[in-house]
């Protein structure tokens, strides 16, 4: 029988599993690869499991939008820390994570043909999510700071365009964007009738004094952002698959098409787990994220040693850092060396769209401080005795 190709012939394979896998082929190798935390949801999370279970309706289908009590737990949210007001202009819908989310909001907005900006590094989801619709991603270079070129943004639309793309704070980079340029950004999209995708799934991890900024509460603009929120990160939520969105009421019709038909609703048991999440203490978000930020100083000091080897771009936000290796080394296989010969895992940068040089995606949100220190140096050992190991080849 012959079999016919189909459109997923087009979308790159993820990373993350070829990257585990080698990892599984040499054991005691430390993973600075995937973007997850290293502590678990709060006990508020876990506490409301009960009431889900004593009501016996929950095991039936739930709305396709997502139970009320945990929307308006979200509204009260997005109000007090992102600055977003629910009202009858946009609507919040919950998702299966800010993944499906994505999805939701590229197959209610395009036809096969359209194009999506996507600024680069990308996140490779994205990537595969606008290829899989049948659309074209149009990649714009960031700076060498990593921050949005609006300017170049706005050259690259056409007549097909029908939305740009920000992550902020940004995986794979860990850089915050600014306010101006975000609000740059979703002017143009204003101007020329097109959406502004803002992914905020890191929303709580800013350091340094930074204010994480939402462009769904810009003046106005709520008529054209969609936000893309998620447990995942900062609770701790990563296998429970709860994120949401905020759309524009008139995307509503359509992003319930495509979810009842994927999903039908998101799952009743993870939203009453979120809902608890929600309620947690104060002191649970604050402390977790204090304690990741002093992780992030370890690896900072760590990779100073790095420098001439590589470029340490800063980045203030997430937990990840993106290094560009000085090396005509294939960035896959300095990856594959890292792990066989000196026990470390990270991310090549090519798996974010980045094809022109060596680039590392170093994430240390899901170690434990030591763990995460012992790993880094072994990052930083093994690219020195690399790097030094090719530069005498060339000499």
């Amino acid at each position: 029988m012959k079999y016919q190709f189909s459109r997923m012939n087009a979308v790159q394979s993820p990373i993350i599993p070829v990257v585990g896998e080698l990892i599984k082929n040499s054991p005691g190798t430390i993973s600075l690869g995937q973007g997850v935390v290293y502590y678990s949801p709060p006990p508020e999370a876990i506490g409301l499991l009960p009431k889900f279970l004593n009501d016996a309706t929950n095991n039936l289908y739930k709305a396709v939008t997502g139970i009320p009590e945990l929307i308006t737990a979200l509204t009260t949210k997005l109000s007090t820390f992102n600055g977003i007001e629910i009202n009858n202009q946009n609507c919040i819908v919950v998702t299966a994570g800010s993944n499906m989310g994505f999805m939701n909001a590229i197959l209610a907005i395009t036809s096969p043909g359209d194009e999506i900006i996507l600024n680069t590094p990308y996140y490779f989801n994205h990537e595969m999510a606008i290829t899989m619709a049948g659309c074209h991603p149009i990649l714009v270079a960031t700076d060498k700071n990593y921050q949005l070129i609006p300017e170049n943004i706005a050259k690259a639309i056409t007549p097909k365009t029908r939305a740009i793309v920000t992550i902020s704070p940004n995986n794979p980079t860990g850089v915050i964007y600014s306010e101006a340029a975000l609000k740059q950004v979703n002017q143009i999209c204003r101007e020329r009738g097109i959406y502004h995708i803002s992914d905020e799934a890191y929303e709580y991890f800013t350091y340094e004094g930074i204010k994480h900024i939402s462009p769904g509460a810009f003046a106005g603009s709520n008529e054209y952002t969609i936000s893309l929120y998620s447990l995942s990160k900062a609770y701790g939520f990563a296998s429970w698959r709860i994120g949401y969105m905020v759309i524009p009421q008139h995307l509503l019709n359509a992003v319930k098409k495509v979810q009842d038909t994927i999903l039908i609703c998101p799952p009743v048991v993870s939203q009453y787990a979120a809902l608890g999440a929600l309620q947690a203490k104060e002191d649970y978000l604050k402390d977790h994220i204090q304690t990741i930020a002093q992780t992030r100083e370890i690896v900072i000091n760590a990779l100073n040693e790095l420098q001439g080897l590589c470029t340490i771009t800063p980045a203030n936000g997430a937990f990840y850092f993106f290094l560009k290796v000085h090396t005509q080394i294939d960035a896959l296989e300095l990856v594959k060396r890292l792990i066989q010969e000196h026990k470390v895992a990270v991310i090549p940068g090519t798996t974010f769209g980045i094809e022109d040089g060596c680039y590392l995606r170093v994430a240390y949100g899901a170690l434990k401080q030591e763990t995460a220190k012992a790993g880094i140096e072994r990052l930083v050992k093994g690219l020195q005795i690399i790097l030094s190991g090719t530069y005498a080849r060339l000499e």
